[in-house]
């Protein structure tokens, strides 16, 4: 059923005849096995464990997994019950291995997690995988706990088959922030760069990532997915292990974030939902990201500190005009 919105609200909706047209597109395993259909930049609507038999082996270049976590949720009707930590084990034993054998020999695979889970999964992808890092990203959103700490953190494990062959582009992920008290060495900006715009500086990317808005009602990539994960968090991991034309997979696909950033950037997907509401406002999703391309905090080919980039192009609207005398343009240079 449509859900009544606020004029502003811009979460996803689908009419009934968007639902029938885009339920059509959807494949299934049985399709799969019978038809021999592509699997390449399809939602495919079905069990996990259905649909895993049918896709080849070494597929993909890079592999994204958001499972459920080890806590009780329902998803549109679809229900995980939360149990203790040696089924939760089992839980990923029973699919993670089937899906590490999808992975190219030089591919990467991550997979997210909360506080609970976390190291189930790094016990579970150890046994596969060879574990570089874990990311740990600032999930800001709710109101909090009363009797415990707000959970505001996530994870997201990284790891690969061949530590010694495998891609990672760094340049594609840096980050541009802004520099509040710029230094200067010769007069001239040290390691950062002044602009009419603001100053700022290109910075590495850490395995803290304090930068990502999860999608909320006045965002055009929201849905009501209970977990929804942003786009630009994607993205991050999408251009750091992927090239153009690469193939990305996602098991869990949820509302279809993993393929419509690969859209967007120009790799190739395929991802799995057996929920077929979800599945349909992925395909709407994925039809919207043909026209328009955009990333939220990700701008000609950089990503943005939070909140910086709509002051950026503000700037560029509207330059406010100061005059100051030569001295204090000195003093002020270094501390502004």
């Amino acid at each position: 059923m449509s859900t009544e919105r606020a004029p502003r609200n811009r979460t996803l909706n689908l009419s009934e005849e968007e639902r029938e047209f885009y339920s059509h597109q959807l494949l299934t395993s049985e399709e799969l096995r019978q038809k021999g259909s592509s699997f390449l930049n399809s939602t495919i609507n079905d069990d996990i464990m259905n649909v895993l038999p049918c896709l080849p082996d070494s597929f993909a270049d890079l592999i994204i997994i958001d499972p459920p976590y080890n806590l009780t949720k329902d998803f549109n009707g679809i229900k995980f019950t939360a149990r203790t930590h040696k089924q939760y084990v089992e839980y990923l034993r029973s699919w993670l291995p089937l899906v590490v054998n999808k992975l190219k020999p030089t591919g990467t695979l991550y997979i997210c997690g909360d506080w609970k889970c976390t190291s189930a999964l790094q016990e579970v992808l150890e046994e596969h995988l060879q574990i570089l890092n874990r990311i740990t990203w600032q999930r800001e959103k709710g109101r909090g706990a009363t009797y415990n700490w707000k959970n505001s953190m996530e994870d997201i494990w990284f790891g690969v088959k061949d530590p010694n062959h495998y891609y990672f582009n760094v340049d594609a992920v840096k980050m541009r922030r802004q520099v509040i008290a710029p230094y200067r060495t010769g007069g001239k900006p040290k390691d950062w760069e002044e602009t009419d715009k603001g100053n700022y500086r290109m910075t590495f990317p850490s395995n803290f990532w304090d930068d990502i808005s999860v999608p909320f009602w006045s965002m055009p990539e929201n849905t009501d997915h209970p977990t929804q994960k942003p786009e630009k968090l994607i993205a991050k991991l999408i251009l750091a292990s992927s090239r153009e034309g690469d193939i990305v997979f996602d098991p869990f696909l949820g509302s279809g974030t993993t393929s419509v950033v690969a859209r967007k950037l120009n790799r190739r997907y395929c991802g799995v939902e057996i929920n077929t509401e979800y599945c349909c406002w992925a395909e709407k999703r994925l039809e919207q990201a043909i026209e328009d391309k955009n990333i939220q905090g990700y701008s000609d080919g950089v990503f943005w500190e939070r909140n910086t980039l709509n002051q950026q192009l503000a700037g560029t609207k509207q330059k406010r005009s100061i005059t100051i005398d030569t001295q204090q343009s000195k003093q002020l240079s270094f501390f502004d």
